[in-house]
């Protein structure tokens, strides 16, 4: 296999580190070609200086001299796209809205795209849908239950006409079990403490209210064209069956592993093929049960204003998306009670009018009317 030039974008967090660990893996098979970060300038010279790579993106002005001067010949820019240059596979790895400018314009492009900012689909999809058309574009995601699902409909013959059903697996966050009145007072510490993943602290909270798994509903619906009706979700506490899907002769296909990002990382960057190296493997001996159980929808009730946004369409699933990045920055920074999170975000998506967006402006627009509604929901 002919080495592939990897750009990471977001290289500072979660995804960002974990992607190094897969290319580091296998060297004879990937390189890192580009790094990107907002203002992570140590994290970035480090990685600099030990991978090497073309290019390194500093998006926050202050910092970018700092790491030009601490590398030289790296040539040192601040625009996030420029990875796409040099690069045949980018993984998104950015946190928020502001990943939606890589997606673009890597399928632009017409390059692979390992999207794991769900947000800019979620946000775009419409805008985002027709560069997937494009040649040599190919959008494969890097989430443990989009890859999964990725994965099962690669089995069938005609995935579009025999496919059943889409079940999301949701992990039940922190606070699985827990009633409404219990949690009325945790703390962001609590909400931070997922029992099985390790992830960046926006997506950890939107994990504890189960919007990260109506959000991944939305993205599942633009991935693979499937309607909302057949989209369900089902707690799964070990988090070892990512996701499954039911065929329309009731046969269920399933992808099960360990829970490990590295996994679907490299699944991105193989793609078509598979990575030599095992993450995730399961070790049958020590697997004695897997759980399921239907999700409190009452007490998590971001999961259905997901749902309700998703059908809604048009720039609805943008304001939500940009809503609920306020509402928890506000969680976060010890300004509303984690309880209070649904309250806001549902009051912003009745004040929002969704429209049909024509162009990238559109969502853009769409995405600061979220955020201001937000803003003036918290402020009340």
């Amino acid at each position: 296999m002919t080495q592939k030039r990897v750009a990471i974008a977001g290289s500072s967090g979660s995804i960002g580190t974990q992607t190094i660990d897969v290319v580091m893996a296998e060297p004879d098979n990937y390189r890192v070609s580009a790094l990107a970060v907002g203002s992570s300038a140590d994290v970035v010279i480090a990685q600099a200086l030990l991978l090497r790579p073309e290019l390194v993106v500093v998006t926050d002005e202050s910092q970018r001299a700092r790491v030009a001067a601490a590398l030289p010949g790296v040539q040192v820019t601040g625009v996030l796209s420029d990875v796409i240059d040099v690069a045949d596979v980018v993984i998104n790895g950015v946190v928020g809205f502001a990943g939606l400018s890589v997606t673009l314009d890597t399928l632009r492009a017409g390059r692979t795209l390992g999207l794991a900012n769900k947000e800019s689909l979620i946000a775009a999809g419409p805008i985002v849908q027709p560069l997937r058309a494009t040649p040599g574009a190919q959008l494969v995601p890097v989430d443990s239950e989009h890859c999964a699902l990725h994965q099962c409909l690669r089995s069938s013959f005609d995935a579009g006409a025999e496919v059943s059903q889409l079940v999301l697996t949701a992990s039940g966050g922190p606070f699985r079990g827990r009633s409404a009145a219990s949690l009325a007072s945790v703390t962001v510490d609590q909400a931070l403490d997922h029992p099985t993943w390790k992830m960046g602290p926006k997506i950890t909270i939107d994990s504890s209210t189960l919007m990260n798994k109506g959000l991944e509903v939305i993205e599942a619906h633009e991935l693979y064209g499937t309607p909302y009706d057949q989209i369900d979700v089902v707690v799964h506490p070990q988090s070892v069956v990512h996701s499954m899907v039911e065929f329309t002769d009731g046969s269920t296909i399933a992808q099960l592993s360990m829970p490990d990002m590295r996994l679907p990382i490299g699944y991105a960057l193989g793609y078509p093929h598979r990575i030599a190296t095992p993450f995730g493997r399961i070790d049958w001996t020590t697997l004695s049960r897997l759980d399921f159980e239907a999700p409190d929808r009452a007490t998590f009730r971001c999961l259905d204003l997901a749902y309700a946004a998703g059908r809604a369409g048009g720039t609805a699933p943008a304001a939500l998306s940009a809503a609920n990045e306020v509402v928890v920055e506000a969680f976060l920074g010890g300004r509303i009670m984690w309880a209070d999170i649904a309250k806001y975000v549902e009051r912003v998506m009745e004040r929002f009018n969704p429209t049909t967006p024509m162009s990238e402006d559109d969502v853009l627009a769409a995405d600061a009317e979220g955020r201001q509604l937000a803003e003036e929901e918290l402020a009340r």
